[in-house]
């Protein structure tokens, strides 16, 4: 596959390694044993992602485009196995069958697809109409969802800490959004480009969620995979925009260890330096940008976003400072010196970016 600057697509996952790390540890084997499976399987996943960059996939005749303003759905049954693709089990236009998994998938995909389209004017993820893969029931009591550079895969949970990773539409929306970056900017997956990485999945993934529903800014919840943590754990999903740190605070999980500001950064090695951790700082800038202009976010604060990502000018190394630059130069080019250039620039000032 290739993506923009050449380099090789990254294998990303919906739950940061550090819950999993965590989970992993915990004495009761219910619980440490699918985390320390799942956590065998990402960083087989991930090695299997390099190796087809670095030496080839099997051949394979490219899927055409889709035609016209429709998407190109295709969902896949794994069967509990780690084979990818699978079986094919929906198609684009088929009845919705007696799988909600399924049904959910091709529903998600759907609805990530027209956000973009209906309000970006971008065809699929790669602007060419790039046809949609899925594949379902992956692993045996799989922790995660992934996007490998080329699909989306989701597992089943293991029914103690994550349910089924298809209930969160946000989650389906956040991932394909990863393909989307891959086809832009390309963000280094390490640091704060990492970090910015993963909050433009976080955006784009409620933006997914809010234009579903036709909540505005005011309505939304702001949290990223509601409806994804089990009745057991004490949380409400694994991130907030809205107030990063606090999604969950359980005794086997832990505390939410996002900041939400540049003050509370945290500095680290672990998950490429922190890109899932420290990401809830530019989630914060984006709700609060977002709440502050009022109405549909994906309207204004979202273009803003969206302009940013596609427009060019943001490099691969970008910085949270590089990133917050571009924005209010896009808030002003598109709508001027007002209310919404004011609320991007007080946005990153309370966060604590500074912009160049």
């Amino acid at each position: 596959m290739t993506t923009n600057g050449g380099h090789e697509p990254v294998f990303c996952t919906i739950v940061p390694p550090h819950l999993l790390d965590k989970l992993a540890r915990d004495s009761d084997p219910a619980l440490s044993g699918p985390a320390r499976r799942s956590l065998e399987r990402d960083a087989l996943e991930r090695t299997r992602r390099r190796l087809t960059t670095v030496i080839g996939g099997q051949a394979a005749a490219a899927a055409a485009p889709a035609e016209g303003d429709q998407p190109d759905r295709t969902v896949f049954d794994a069967g509990h196995q780690q084979d990818l693709p699978g079986k094919k089990v929906r198609t684009e236009g088929s009845e919705p069958g007696s799988d909600p998994t399924v049904n959910r998938a091709y529903a998600g995909l759907g609805a990530t697809f027209e956000l973009y389209l209906k309000v970006y004017g971008r065809r699929s993820i790669d602007g060419q109409g790039l046809p949609l893969n899925a594949t379902v029931h992956f692993d045996k009591d799989y922790d995660n969802a992934f996007w490998n550079g080329e699909q989306m895969v989701f597992g089943d949970g293991d029914g103690e800490i994550f349910l089924d990773f298809t209930i969160p539409v946000d989650v389906i929306g956040h991932e394909l959004t990863h393909g989307v970056t891959q086809y832009t900017a390309n963000l280094a997956y390490f640091g704060q480009s990492g970090a910015l990485n993963e909050s433009l999945s976080d955006v784009f993934g409620s933006l997914i969620k809010q234009y579903t529903l036709g909540q505005t800014a005011a309505d939304a919840d702001w949290l990223i995979g509601a409806g994804l943590l089990a009745p057991r754990v004490q949380g409400q999903a694994l991130r907030s925009m809205k107030a990063p740190g606090t999604a969950y605070d359980d005794d086997v999980l832990g505390k939410d260890p996002q900041p939400a500001d540049m003050q509370h950064y945290v500095h680290t090695g672990r998950d490429n330096g922190g890109v899932h951790i420290n990401s809830g700082i530019p989630n914060h800038a984006f709700y609060i940008a977002a709440t502050a202009i009022g109405g549909y976010a994906w309207e204004k604060t979202g273009r803003i976003w969206y302009d940013v990502l596609t427009g060019g000018k943001l490099k691969e190394d970008a910085q949270f400072a590089d990133f917050a630059t571009l924005t209010v130069k896009a808030a002003r080019e598109r709508f001027g010196a007002g209310a919404e250039l004011q609320a991007v620039e007080k946005a990153w000032e309370e966060v604590g970016v500074e912009t160049l």
